[in-house]
């Protein structure tokens, strides 16, 4: 009957202290604007993008601009010169898509570019988290970045500071 009580005890153990599973949180949005790498980055990719817009806003504009030409000209045009002009517009607004993809697409040059400034920096924050859920042996880890549905958080379980320490940044 001992032996009974003493299993039941021990499983029981055993599961409390299964259920009794740490968990804590980080703020990868704060974690990210803390680390001057990828503020610099960011600002960098930022530059790119407007570089690149204002380009492709130009060409769409020029389609725009051939096509109020186009218009404006359409009662004087013989058949043969109204088909070349629509076909220079819509070869001029294709290479304009075409352009705009190869910048902002999901292979384009934004993404690219993203890839190879960002992804280290974030490669680097996670690694930084998985070691900080071993050592502190936390089950989970949330993030509270970015429209997260956690509705309150104490600030005590919060990790942000302790990531951007072993990444050997000072908050």
């Amino acid at each position: 009957m001992k032996k009974i009580i003493i299993l039941t005890v021990l499983v029981l153990a055993t599961s409390l202290t299964g259920m009794a599973q740490k968990f804590a949180f980080v703020d990868s949005e704060y974690i990210r604007n803390n680390i001057p790498a990828f503020t610099a980055a960011q600002q960098q990719l930022d530059k790119l993008s407007e570089g690149w817009e204002q380009e492709v806003a130009d060409g769409y504009a020029a389609v725009e601009q051939m096509y109020k030409d186009y218009q404006a000209e359409v009662v004087l045009l013989t058949q043969d010169q109204k088909r070349k002009r629509e076909e220079a517009i819509i070869a001029r607004e294709k290479e304009v898509k075409d352009l705009q993809n190869a910048y902002f697409g999901m292979e384009g040059e934004l993404f690219k570019k993203r890839e190879e400034m960002v992804k280290p920096i974030q490669d680097e924050i996670l690694r930084a988290i998985k070691e900080i859920s071993v050592e502190g042996s936390y089950a989970v880890i949330f993030d509270t970045s970015a429209g997260s549905n956690i509705l309150f958080a104490n600030p005590r379980y919060d990790l942000s500071d302790q990531v951007l320490q072993k990444l050997g940044y000072k908050n």
